[in-house]
């Protein structure tokens, strides 16, 4: 049995006891939940992660390990995980490290053992809320204080994103990807259809990126609160009558606020790899990976040249849109996966075929 010697401790005097794994270390962040029931390497190196502790539904966590390949950044930077279970001698071919050894290599803690459908419920029912992952030893009087008179940062985006442009070589369409956070996963389904990819700050401006001649413009996924970018949405407003743009999550809202739609905070998020989404000018349903706590409002698109393409199934908010003049659509959710299901792929497809109308038209 093990000893208890972590809590967590919530903004609003909650506390749970657990044992600890990973770094031995203080960690604050926005507590926030995650419903896949695989897929926590790709979820700890996921940048829209960017400054949460995520908690985990799924009650075991760490069975297969941790392996070199399954990474969607180098340098992940959640704050911490929170876990029903932690496995300690994870069995699968392709682990090369425990979970519990990657967390202390990257300074991460992780808190086990508690009732994360408590918790759970918690967030569902009050919404995202500060927390913190200490030391039992220490005190909670004290150590809430301080929480509670924290602020968190609001410079998500500009943590995640690359700093110096740079390639991954193809010889087809060449794509900027305007990187807020960008998965791996994005750039590997670019790669597998041979692009031509020049990766950019988040901040570049429009004529940095019209000087690379690109065929398309991809906008990534990327952590916090779209408005806090505001320069990369006046980018946005430049870019779209000129060059065809595929924006996903984070990308996805910089577009609809580009276009004059609006954006709020939602009450939890929608975080795991089983989100229903219906197309709603084809009928279809694709069951999707999502990970975003704002989305676009479906009332502002009224006075934009933008239209609603697709819905989330559970509570209707808006997960697409297309815009009505130019070759430029969106996405809240990750057709790369990563992890998840794989059915919205063929939407890299759709934005490869824009690209070649495009060019084709203005031959």
């Amino acid at each position: 049995m093990y000893k208890q010697d972590r809590q967590l401790i919530l903004e609003d005097g909650t506390i749970y006891k657990g044992y600890g794994f990973g770094a031995e270390t203080e960690m604050k962040g926005e507590v926030v939940f995650n419903t896949a029931m695989t897929g926590y390497q790709e979820t700890l190196s996921d940048p829209s992660y960017n400054g949460q502790i995520v908690t985990f539904t799924y009650p075991l966590i760490g069975n297969y390990g941790i392996n070199r390949d399954d990474y969607e950044t180098i340098n992940p930077t959640i704050k911490g995980m929170v876990v029903r279970e932690i496995c300690q001698k994870p069995s699968n071919f392709r682990q090369e490290f425990t979970l519990d050894e990657v967390l202390k290599e990257l300074d991460i803690p992780g808190i086990a053992g508690i009732d994360t459908r408590s918790l759970t419920r918690k967030i569902r029912e009050a919404g995202t809320i500060k927390g913190v992952i200490t030391s039992i030893e220490k005190n909670s009087d004290e150590v809430l204080a301080e929480l509670r008179s924290t602020d968190l940062p609001t410079d998500q985006i500009n943590q995640v994103s690359t700093k110096k442009s740079f390639m991954s070589s193809g010889r087809g369409y060449r794509v900027v990807l305007l990187d807020c956070g960008a998965k791996s996963g994005i750039v590997r389904e670019l790669n597998a259809r041979d692009c031509d990819i020049i990766v950019m700050p988040h901040n570049s401006t429009a004529k940095e990126i019209l000087r690379q001649k690109p065929d398309g413009i991809m906008l990534s996924n990327g952590p916090g609160d779209p408005t806090d970018v505001p320069e990369t949405i006046e980018t946005i407003k430049d870019l779209i009558p000129q060059v065809p743009i595929f924006g996903i999550c984070m990308g996805h809202q910089l577009i609809a606020l580009a276009s004059g739609a609006k954006t709020y905070k939602l009450k939890f998020g929608h975080r795991g790899a089983n989100q229903p989404v219906k197309n709603i000018l084809t009928g279809r349903v694709d069951i999707t990976s999502q990970n975003h706590g704002y989305a676009v409002d479906i009332e502002s698109l009224k006075d934009t040249d933008l239209e609603l393409t697709h819905i989330a199934v559970n509570d209707g908010t808006c997960e697409g849109v297309r815009h009505k003049k130019y070759p430029v659509f969106s996405v809240q959710y990750h057709p790369e996966a990563s992890p998840g299901p794989h059915d919205p792929n063929y939407l890299f497809d759709e934005f490869i075929n824009n690209m070649k109308n495009f060019k084709e038209s203005n031959k």
